[in-house]
């Protein structure tokens, strides 16, 4: 954590330009944000739906027993798809925010520097996906692993392995959708880009 909030401090010591680029980089992530609240409106229908029904599977047919399986595996599955999608959320915010610094740093200081500021970007963007999920699964292994006292430790870490399975699908779902959803989004900018040059040649001509 100590490290990600040092290469937040900075990423944001980069000078972000002048007003026009600024005012660029702001449109950019409001139309990222208003994008991500539509994907997520529509994700989190899907995620409760898998969520009610593994609950009701896991309960129907419990693979250790049990009927709390259904509650350990859903539990699971919707720490790991809220988590991914705060890493998403997150990437987006640094990404909208380190291009203009990367921007300013290649035209004022040079290709080192620029590159060095893209670089801390990504990193925060990378330590937060690894911190989230390691934050997620020490948690859910404690969670799920209460009321096995009386088992040995190698049937705990069986048990314990099923249910955590959902972390990784849970999270797995969320980056699936994000990135198909994220690439048709980042082409249809990209089409518009083209078309607004294109026009823009038109008119000069």
């Amino acid at each position: 954590m100590m490290i990600l909030f040092r290469l937040c401090i900075q990423l944001k010591q980069a000078p972000r330009g002048n007003d026009k680029m600024n005012k660029i980089s702001d449109q950019i992530k409001s139309g990222a944000r208003a994008f991500m609240v539509t994907e997520y409106k529509y994700l989190s229908i899907f995620v409760i739906v898998v969520f009610i029904i593994l609950v009701i599977l896991y309960t129907v047919d419990p693979p250790t027993g049990g009927r709390t399986d259904g509650i350990r595996y859903g539990g699971c599955f919707l720490a790991g798809a809220i988590l991914s999608a705060a890493a998403g959320w997150g990437g987006m915010a640094v990404a909208t925010d380190a291009n203009v610094r990367t921007t300013q740093a290649a035209d004022k200081e040079g290709l080192a520097v620029a590159l060095r500021v893209a670089f801390t970007g990504g990193a925060v963007m990378g330590f937060t996906v690894v911190g989230l999920g390691l934050l997620g699964v020490s948690l859910m292994y404690f969670l799920v692993t209460l009321g096995y006292d009386d088992l040995s430790t190698e049937v705990k870490l069986r048990y314990a392995a099923d249910s955590l399975a959902g972390f990784g699908f849970g999270a797995s779902s969320i980056a699936l959708f994000a990135r198909v959803a994220g690439g048709i989004f980042t082409k249809a900018a990209d089409v518009g880009a083209d078309l607004v040059g294109k026009v823009r040649i038109t008119d000069k001509k």
